[in-house]
């Protein structure tokens, strides 16, 4: 297992060793310096860490952790990277092989685990034995590099684990160019390039889908003048500074207007389902995954391939039948400056978003939370390219921000992180400032702190008649906690402290803790949502 990780280019594993995953950790140990591991004090942090290696670079992000109570502590982090399309292979062990299923009460068993394992990821099989493992883990890497992105998993029982066999020699999988896409169908692609040709006021959005196409986003919406519309997880693929750049508040300014829309990589339930569509609204999608298809909208002409091929093949045919178009920068331009108008009413939190902004470098890496600040960070914080943006996506997982940071740092030691919590979220996982203070893993972490699970008390508030329960929150002091694990801690109750802090942070290679005490925020989901219904 650990020569086909090996071969197949991982050098990092997240994880932790445990009865039924003796084998693996002694091979671990006999590869010496060839593989770094990187064990977490909880299952759910080496999960997320793995998903934030993958999310922050172009690698695949390993864990390991013991079957039963040990894969269960992971399944957040896992539908997260599953909800995200993140390249996330889990490894886990199993009871002795003669006994899976059969219920005798085995430590850590539990029923069908390896179809719990296949709920959470695109594709999980077990190893039976040594003859085995070098198939299966190649087959685990060619779903992992082929079509859409999405996790993996493999299991094998710990007889088999330290048995002896005999084993092929592990072969590297050679990732097809594009993911493996099929090229797009032409006459597809024609109709596609008439449709958007002939559009008066053509839209796009892009999601994490397309994450790998910037360029070619670019190009299109350039040759086009049409906005781009940023999902969550399509943050950066066109730079925030470029003038048909936007998020969803501004496409919701738009969508009356719109009669062709290109969506690149994204579902697009958000705005079909909320905001509507009128009988003559067109839609050209381009997705790799042939099950996502055009459920919403019926006038939609489909490209199934990888997003790069796709608009790769439409430039050409669009340039034959576009119409001529002005440029609209003035316009774009103008339509920026009102939204960042109607931003500036969250107040506290387009304060905040100005100082991380601004202190965090161009290619530094930025890990939202589920927090007041995070919200606004949705449509308010400028990305300028692909990568250094990392969420949880419509999972919306809490406390996954702190662990994903580390992740995305063990990924990218040369650049500056920086991830944000509320004092709800970051004790989530907070056990994982031992795992960053013993590997060295320097990420900046701003806890803004209220004293509340703050969007649930708001909720409870406006919606609720003011029916406040189980929403208020006794803290420790974080900065003096962050200390007492080995990593600096920082109290700022300024803009200009804060701002300190985060310079003083980006020196070090220990974790910092910046504890921000904040009041009520006020709330930023009209303008996120746009008439959808409010959640967390």
């Amino acid at each position: 297992m650990v020569q086909s990780l090996l071969a197949n280019g991982v050098r990092t594993l997240f994880g932790l060793p445990g009865l039924q995953m003796d084998g693996l950790f002694n091979a671990l140990h006999d590869a010496g310096g060839a593989m770094r591991v990187i064990h977490s004090r909880h299952e759910q942090g080496a999960a997320y860490m793995a998903h934030g290696f993958a999310a922050a670079s172009e690698e695949v992000g390993v864990y390991a952790v013991v079957p039963g109570p040990g894969l269960l502590n992971t399944t957040a982090a896992l539908s997260t990277a599953y909800a995200t399309n993140q390249k996330v292979f889990c490894l886990t062990g199993q009871i002795p092989s003669a006994f899976i299923g059969r219920g005798m009460g085995f430590l850590h068993e539990i029923p069908g685990q390896l179809e719990l394992l296949r709920s959470q990821t695109k594709w999980a099989e077990r190893i039976e034995g040594a003859e085995a493992v070098a198939e299966i883990m190649g087959e685990a890497f060619r779903q992992l590099h082929t079509g859409r992105p999405r996790p993996v998993g493999v299991e094998m029982a710990m007889d088999a684990m330290t048995g002896e066999g005999e084993v092929n020699t592990a072969a590297p999988y050679r990732p097809p160019p594009f993911r493996g896409a099929p090229e797009p169908d032409p006459d597809a692609v024609e109709a596609a390039a008439r449709m958007l040709g002939a559009a008066e006021h053509p839209l796009i959005f892009v999601g994490g889908g397309a994450i790998d196409a910037g360029e070619e986003v670019a190009a299109v919406a350039e040759a086009l003048q049409a906005p781009v519309m940023a999902m969550r997880t399509g943050r950066g693929i066109l730079d925030a500074r470029h003038y048909l750049s936007h998020t969803m508040p501004a496409g919701h300014r738009l969508w009356p207007q719109a009669d062709v829309v290109l969506t690149v990589g994204t579902r697009l339930h958000f705005p079909q389902l909320d905001w509507g569509t009128d009988p003559g609204l067109q839609f050209v999608r381009i997705e790799i995954d042939p099950r996502q298809g055009d459920w919403c909208a019926p006038n939609t002409t489909t490209l199934v391939t990888d997003s790069r091929l796709a608009l790769r093949a439409l430039l050409p045919r669009l340039e034959r039948h576009n119409r001529s178009r002005p440029s609209r920068q003035n316009e774009m331009e103008a339509l920026k400056a009102e939204m960042e108008r109607e931003f500036a009413t969250l107040g506290p939190q387009m304060g905040y978003l100005k100082v991380l902004r601004e202190e965090l470098p161009e290619d530094g890496i930025f890990v939202d939370e589920l927090t007041q600040v995070g919200y606004a960070g949705w449509i308010a914080f400028p990305v300028f390219a692909p990568r250094t943006y990392i969420t949880t996506g419509f999972q919306g997982t809490l406390g996954a921000g702190f662990p994903m940071a580390l992740g995305a740092k063990v990924a990218n030691p040369g650049k500056p992180v920086l991830t944000i919590a509320g004092d709800g979220g970051f004790l989530f996982n907070v056990q994982e400032l031992a795992t960053a203070v013993l590997h060295k893993i320097g990420v900046v972490t701003v806890v803004f702190n209220d004293g509340a699970y703050g969007n649930v008390r708001r909720m409870q508030k406006e919606l609720y008649g003011g029916r406040v329960i189980a929403s208020d929150l006794h803290n420790p002091d974080f900065a003096a906690l962050a200390e007492s694990f080995g990593a600096r801690g920082v109290r700022a109750e300024t803009h200009q402290a804060l701002r300190q802090a985060i310079r003083q942070g980006f020196q070090h290679d220990l974790p910092t803790v910046i504890e921000v005490p904040v009041g009520e925020m006020p709330t930023p989901w009209p303008l996120i949502v746009r008439g959808r219904a409010r959640g967390n």
